[in-house]
């Protein structure tokens, strides 16, 4: 979704001093650390349009909000841009013609960073909703929408998000996210694999291609990142409203668990420093705050996005700091490794970081915004056990831990919220899993692919037996889509959205499942 662009006006030329002073970007800090003395060119013409990749927003507060964009003529080449720090205008205005603006500035597109821009503004009203558009020479960005939200004390009658995962650009049409561009949404939560790392698909019939064999240098990881972004689909639900972004393992490489890698053989330093550049270039295309930026290997992703009194979002990383599967990946039976106190798909610090957020939050709905299931579901049938050794049934005692700080922390309302595996899930979680008629602690929602895996059947063959084996699972489907949240003081409702479809365009928006729960009342109910 796109708004019309009036004349930008011109902010004029801008010594060092006076950029320094007005720019809020976190790139421009970055590079005013490491080019303090560099020549930042204001006048320059771009080979093609430098604005491709489109506008984003995101992790909203109460008086502001992140902008994004990246100059790049040529997206998937590179970026096409000169070794040189480019001005870049940015305005911020109540409507979205952008006659009543409330802000502006100019911050920089450093080459260091891909000529990507990060933009932190503050001080605007709460509760509102604004636009933004960015200016680099004589050109102009499409219109984004953006909000702040409300004030923390306050207790919002209502809040509207959806959350997406696993957008795989081979398997699939990016068919969701023209629907979702087109609801009524405060937020979108995206809880990972936001690209896929693999190569190239060889098949002759592929519905589209990565650009380049499995990606491991920065040039490669920002390629595919730009790839991705140039899906026009993906672009409007961006320009929309606010994201809050979390990654998964795709982001980096399949299954990766700390700085160990799936495949045998690949020293640890080597794999970190793929993670650097990863790292990186995840960085340069997502809408987050400086307080994000990594670090070489590192990059603290986990924090909190508070909607008043009404919501707080616990934005977790599951893999950066996690302890290496155990018994081996996939679906198995539990060896002793699961039981370890040590394993841990959160480390301690982030883990020690959540349980006393937990505590002190003072919000009605708390929701943990992450990546894997959290239901221990046995995926296999009789008297036989399979849990995925990839999700927190892998690491039980760190999964037992976050169950047992709901209820011991009299946590108001605790949701999980995940992806990562491509299906549908409405789950109620219980205190013990070994003891199903224990009392229920929380409700956990995954949500399936945007594309990954192709259409996916509407009715699995072994649903008859998921149930059997697995009485706290409400509801499962494999076809893709997204989950759309609506929040009250009083109720969580969550529609299980899907498209029949997404090897062809145009497939029709379908709710497939609804369930609410009641304030006060973990368990899910159909709606």
């Amino acid at each position: 979704m796109y708004w019309p662009v009036a004349p930008f006006r011109s902010s004029g030329s801008m010594n060092r001093r006076a950029f320094l002073a007005t720019s809020t970007s976190l790139a421009a800090a970055a590079i005013w650390s490491t080019r303090a003395e560099g020549v930042v060119r204001r006048r320059v013409s771009f080979s093609d349009y430098p604005f491709q990749l489109g506008v984003a927003s995101g992790d909203p507060s109460a008086d502001g909000f992140v902008l994004w964009t990246r100059l790049a003529p040529d997206p998937v080449n590179g970026g096409g841009m000169p070794q040189e720090a480019i001005e870049v205008a940015w305005q911020v205005a109540e409507d979205e013609q952008m006659t009543r603006i409330v802000r502006e500035g100019v911050t920089v597109a450093n080459p260091d960073w891909a000529h990507s821009v990060h933009v932190e503004v503050a001080g605007l009203a709460p509760d509102r909703w604004y636009f933004f558009r960015f200016k680099a020479g004589d050109e102009v960005s499409a219109v984004g929408r953006a909000r702040t939200f409300p004030a923390p004390d306050a207790v919002p009658s209502r809040m509207r998000f959806a959350f997406a995962s696993c957008q795989h650009y081979e398997q699939g049409l990016y068919t969701a996210y023209e629907h979702m561009a087109k609801a009524d949404l405060d937020l979108v939560a995206h809880l990972g694999d936001y690209i896929y790392e693999g190569s190239a698909s060889t098949r002759e019939n592929a519905l589209r291609r990565h650009n380049s064999r499995e990606i491991e240098t920065l040039d490669e990881y920002r390629n595919r990142h730009a790839l991705y972004k140039t899906d026009r689909l993906l672009q409007a639900a961006h320009a929309m409203c606010p994201w809050i972004v979390t990654w998964d393992d795709h982001e980096f490489d399949n299954n990766c668990a700390g700085s160990i890698s799936e495949q045998s053989g690949v020293r640890p330093e080597e794999f970190l420093q793929r993670r650097a550049r990863a790292y990186q270039a995840y960085y340069e295309h997502m809408p987050l705050r400086r307080a994000c930026l990594p670090r070489g290997p590192d990059m603290l992703l986990y924090r909190k996005v508070t909607f008043g009194r009404l919501a707080q979002f616990f934005v977790l990383d599951t893999r950066q700091y996690r302890t290496d599967q155990p018994c081996g990946d996939g679906n198995k039976p539990p060896c002793d490794a699961v039981y370890d106190p040590k394993a841990t798909a959160l480390g301690e610090q982030q883990e020690a970081w959540l349980t006393e957020g937990l505590a002190a939050s003072p919000a009605r709905w708390n929701v943990l915004a992450q990546q894997i299931m959290m239901a221990r579901v046995d995926r296999a049938p009789g008297d036989i056990v399979a849990y995925s050794m990839d999700q927190w049934p892998g690491y039980e005692m760190n999964r037992r831990r976050v169950l047992r700080a709901f209820h011991d922390k009299k946590v108001s309302n605790p949701v999980v919220i995940g992806g990562d595996i491509h299906s549908n899930w409405a789950n109620n979680l219980i205190a013990d899993f070994d003891d199903l008629d224990l009392r229920i602690v929380a409700t956990e929602f995954v949500g399936t692919s945007i594309s990954s895996g192709g259409d996916g059947p509407a009715n699995p063959n072994y649903l008859e037996q998921l149930y059997a084996e697995n009485p706290f699972v409400k509801y499962h489907n494999a076809q893709r889509g997204y989950v759309q949240c609506e929040v009250t003081p009083d109720q969580w409702r969550a529609d299980y959205q899907g498209v029949d479809y997404v090897t062809r365009p145009g497939a029709p928006l379908i709710t497939r499942a609804s369930f609410v729960v009641e304030n006060g009342n973990p368990g899910l109910e159909t709606a």
